[in-house]
């Protein structure tokens, strides 16, 4: 029995070894084709020996990388994650490649986890270090989002293929794409190589069927990012490293990209196409923008002097018409990650797409605000980069963008969920909501205007979008999105602070909002209630929970100032419920409420001998709504908020207590 036993065992183990070699074949048979960068059939021959089991480092390396140079997020988290399982001893570019994958997946807050990770591999990179100067950044990005204001739009004429980048000539939008061109397959993703296409009715937005741009600047190869000069008689367009019918590569074996000029001829065609001075057989040189004047062309390359994986450069244009010597935009601006896809618009911001940023996934488009004047100026640093936010960034690759501040309108291209194919190309607009709130700050008391007061916009968690300080009017104006809630907060000094959570609608809103500010000297005494001398709002916990909120905290900011200039004041914190739950229920929560609220006066400093609380639970109500005694039915939500309390009882004040 023990020599069978020996037996199967050996059989076994030779199976295993001769399926694993077979495993480890196919992954060396695939080894030529990536390195050529055939990302889409190498994945397909990976995933299947993953599928059957088969593990190993190089072979997790090369399948997701290959799903994540496709820019297919989901399956590249996927496979990173079984990497990072098998193990950790990999290049920190893996990390940061896992945390964008990540992001892509919408699954922020592992993707943030892996960027901390990334940061203690490697802490000098500077997409660790913004990232670390960053931590909030999905907050800040909230606070620069135009969701509700932008309508944005999938284009019809979008296709199954790649269509992205956009310039504007004369009421023709042209763009690249991979339709229409069955001579030669890009290894990469399996689609056609890209040509220039153009649609008419850019003017009034109706825009006609795609058609080519050029046959004398569209090759075989690939065609993308144009930009025109001011006079419309030059193009700068990109285009691989193929010119007079001659294809050349690098000595690592790749076709770069090159910038290509041409010129319009007497009949109103484009000729004389030429390569720019500085193109090279060695890195890329790829996506044109060109100031307003004509006087810069921005562009991205890999050339000698990049900080990262691409970089954002500029180079003077002539009044010849020649071009100058290259300059990097810095690492004000540039990161180690691909900076690419620069577009400067009218009024000299500059706008680009990076992933070596905090964003929401993939690429996200920044800006940097007049940094055309500021270049121009040889001002080298200190460059303020922003993320516009949605609706124009997302979890997938958001780039070339494209706006005409004249028109109010642009394009920017993504592969996000939704549209008709891989890159599409979306337009936006200006809704047609127009939001304004709008007020005066009083004494609550007397009805007096209120000069000098401090008023502050908010959203829902507290982020401050913009303040104003009144004048002797004491009005106040602030202009808001449409279909979101806000915070409005009204200050001054010897005044009590006040608040109002209002929501915006989805149409034209002029809200008029009051703010009344209380006197701060108020007469108390024993057995008096805080909340009630201070006119605390009575609700300021969420419905079933005991967390203190961020309104909750304004409103104990007044208690605590009390309890911190009387230092002999005691108080009692009771807590109470509305009766639509059980007894038992109500009694916990209204005792976890008045623990939490007096948790959080102990840890600001308030001794806590001076402090005690106990929840009541719904048997103190204020109204004629108990749940066992009344249909509730007929009570309104009004009545109920009554009944949800916290009551604030002096309970010793000035050496007198409130059984004296």
């Amino acid at each position: 029995m023990k020599k069978l036993f020996k037996y199967i065992l050996a059989i076994t183990l030779i199976q295993g070894s001769f399926l694993a070699n077979s495993q480890e074949r196919k992954v060396e048979s695939v080894s030529e084709e990536y390195d050529k960068f055939a990302y889409l059939e190498t994945s397909k021959v990976l995933l299947e020996v993953a599928e059957n089991g088969y593990r190993s480092k190089e072979m997790l390396q090369k399948l997701a990388n290959s799903f994540y140079f496709q820019n297919k997020m989901k399956e590249a988290s996927r496979w990173y994650g079984e990497l990072f399982k098998l193990t950790t001893d990999v290049d920190s570019e893996y990390y940061f490649r896992y945390a964008l994958a990540l992001k892509g997946a919408k699954n922020y807050e592992k993707s943030d986890e892996w960027m901390e990770k990334f940061n203690q591999k490697n802490p000098s990179d500077t997409r660790a270090k913004s990232f670390i100067a960053r931590r909030d950044y999905r907050k800040q990005i909230q606070q620069n989002s135009k969701s509700n204001s932008v309508v944005v739009e999938n284009l019809d004429f979008n296709s199954e293929y790649s269509d992205f980048g956009t310039a504007i000539y004369d009421g023709t939008l042209v763009f690249a794409s991979s339709r229409d061109n069955d001579e030669k397959t890009y290894q990469w993703n399996g689609q056609p190589y890209l040509d220039l296409f153009k649609v008419y009715g850019y003017n009034d937005g109706d825009f006609s069927d795609a058609t080519e741009y050029s046959s004398k600047i569209n090759t075989k190869f690939h065609e993308s990012s144009v930009a025109f000069m001011p006079d419309g008689n030059t193009i700068f367009f990109t285009r691989n490293n193929y010119f007079k019918n001659k294809a050349r590569k690098g000595d690592d074996g790749v076709n770069k990209l090159k910038l290509f000029r041409a010129t319009k001829n007497e009949n109103g065609n484009w000729d004389d196409i030429s390569p720019i001075h500085f193109n090279s057989d060695e890195y890329s040189v790829a996506h044109p923008t060109i100031n307003k004047e004509g006087t810069r062309l921005y562009f991205a390359s890999d050339m000698d002097g990049t900080i990262g994986d691409s970089d954002i450069w500029v180079v003077d244009i002539n009044a010849d018409r020649t071009l100058g010597t290259p300059r990097n935009l810095g690492n004000s601006i540039n990161t180690e990650g691909p900076d690419s896809f620069p577009f400067v618009n009218s009024e000299g911001d500059l706008y680009y797409s990076t992933k070596g940023i905090p964003g929401l996934g993939g690429y996200d488009i920044f800006v940097v605000r007049s940094a055309d004047e500021k270049i121009g100026n040889n001002v080298t640093d200190n460059y303020v980069v922003t993320n516009i936010g949605e609706p124009f960034n997302s979890s997938a690759d958001d780039f070339g963008f494209y706006e005409n501040i004249e028109n109010e309108n642009g394009f920017f291209t993504s592969n996000r969920e939704g549209g008709a194919g891989d890159d599409d190309i979306y337009s936006f607009r200006p809704s047609d909501c127009s939001q304004v709130v709008r007020g005066n700050v009083r004494n609550a008391q007397t009805g007096e205007l209120l000069p000098g007061a401090t008023v502050v916009l908010s959203d829902t968690e507290g982020n401050e979008l913009e303040r104003v300080v009144v004048a002797s009017d004491a009005a106040y104006m602030f202009n808001v999105d449409c279909d979101k809630q806000y915070l409005v907060r009204g200050s001054k000094e010897k005044y009590s602070v006040e608040e109002k959570r209002f929501n915006s609608n989805s149409g034209s809103l002029a809200l008029n909002l009051d703010i009344g500010l209380y006197p701060e000297v108020i007469e108390i005494g024993p057995c008096d209630d805080l909340a009630k001398s201070l006119n605390i709002p009575l609700i300021y916990f969420e419905l079933d929970k005991s967390e203190i909120t961020y309104v909750a905290e304004l409103q104990l900011q007044k208690v605590l100032a009390v309890l911190v200039e009387y230092p002999s004041m005691q108080i009692d914190i009771r807590s109470h419920t509305d009766c639509r739950a059980s007894e038992s229920y109500n009694q916990a929560l209204s005792e976890r409420r008045a623990q939490a609220t007096l948790k959080y006066l102990t840890k600001s400093g308030i001794d806590p001998s001076r402090l005690s609380g106990k929840g009541y639970g719904e048997s103190q109500l204020v109204n004629d709504c108990g749940c066992g005694t009344t249909d509730t039915s007929e009570c309104t939500e009004l009545q109920h908020q009554k009944n949800r309390r916290s009551e604030f009882i002096i309970t010793s004040f000035k050496g007198k207590k409130c059984e004296d």
